[in-house]
């Protein structure tokens, strides 16, 4: 098995924005809190981080900006996948150059691929990068599937050392295990498969949940590692109306909308999204405040 860049939960952390731009003193706070609550990495401006709305500037600088906040405390990982290669070999080299721990690399999106083609872009980026690699596996938000058999394929490139895996698809995910698992780390894309794929061998999860219960989202790793299967299968059943929640728009709507109601930043999105529903934000505030979030609206 390769080093592990991270065993638990990273967060897949939300950019603070406002209509002039990134709010970097909230971003600080909110990553400063992150670290307090025990999280174990952090990711920045990937699907959560509205990273396809950022410029390649903001993009670049939010990477910066996170690394040296976090100051080596935790791990931060960089969300540097692109549909076009040669810019997320570019990206990946910058963040790389500044001290990101390790990279994140979506599937290509809308132009897709074939698994010929997953297996030749995500190695172009591997090469150039000098820091271990993610991949990640989010076929709902691609229309592209990254196959058990090309994820092992994958496997042997020194570089790529894990795989977010956010296809849904417990059968694939446990073939994709019984493949890769002495070879790669397998965490969960999604919040409410955390158990699961854990019970499967997995390291833990990539989350978004983790933005508004980071101390119960690593509580329920935690006990999983130390035995308490029953515990920690009991958090995710508990925790599971709030996960639904945060889901019941695309991702991050809902979850921009909790951040703000919690003070972290504003409920500011940028076009093609818009804020959440307002039926769908009175629950999604009500279940916070029933799993003890406080809120500041």
């Amino acid at each position: 098995m390769k080093n592990t860049v991270f065993t638990g939960v990273a967060t897949a952390i939300v950019t603070p924005l406002t209509s002039e731009g990134i709010d970097y003193k909230k971003f600080a706070e909110l990553i400063e809190w992150q670290i307090s609550e025990g999280v174990n990495a952090i990711v920045a401006v990937g699907t959560t981080g509205e990273g396809s709305t950022l410029t390649d500037e903001e993009h670049k600088e939010a990477i910066r900006f996170c690394v040296e906040q976090v100051k080596g405390r935790i791990p931060v990982i960089a969300g540097t996948g692109s549909n076009d290669t040669s810019y997320a070999i570019d990206l990946t080299k910058y963040a790389c150059e500044v001290g990101a721990d390790a990279m994140l690399l979506v599937t290509p999106y809308y132009n897709k691929a074939t698994q010929k083609g997953l297996v030749a872009s995500f190695k172009a980026i591997a090469d150039a990068s000098t820091k271990p690699c993610i991949l990640y596996n989010v076929p709902s938000r691609t229309g592209c599937n990254l196959l058990p058999a090309t994820v092992l394929e994958l496997a042997d490139h020194p570089n790529i050392v894990a795989i977010k895996e956010a296809c849904g698809n417990i059968s694939q995910i446990a073939e994709l295990i019984s493949l890769v698992g002495d070879k790669l780390d397998v965490y969960s894309g999604n919040d409410d498969q955390i158990v699961p794929i854990l019970s499967l061998g997995g390291k833990g999860v990539i989350s978004v949940l983790s933005n508004v219960l980071p101390k119960e989202t690593v509580e329920m790793c935690d006990k999983f590692f130390a035995g308490d299967v029953k515990g920690s299968a009991a958090l995710q059943l508990e925790l599971l109306p709030l996960i639904n929640a945060l889901f019941c728009e695309v991702n991050p709507i809902p979850v921009k909308a909790a951040v703000a109601a919690m003070g972290y930043c504003e409920n500011y999105l940028r076009l093609p999204l818009t804020p959440m529903e307002e039926q769908n934000e009175k629950k999604l505030l009500s279940l916070m405040v029933k799993a003890g979030v406080k809120i500041n609206k």
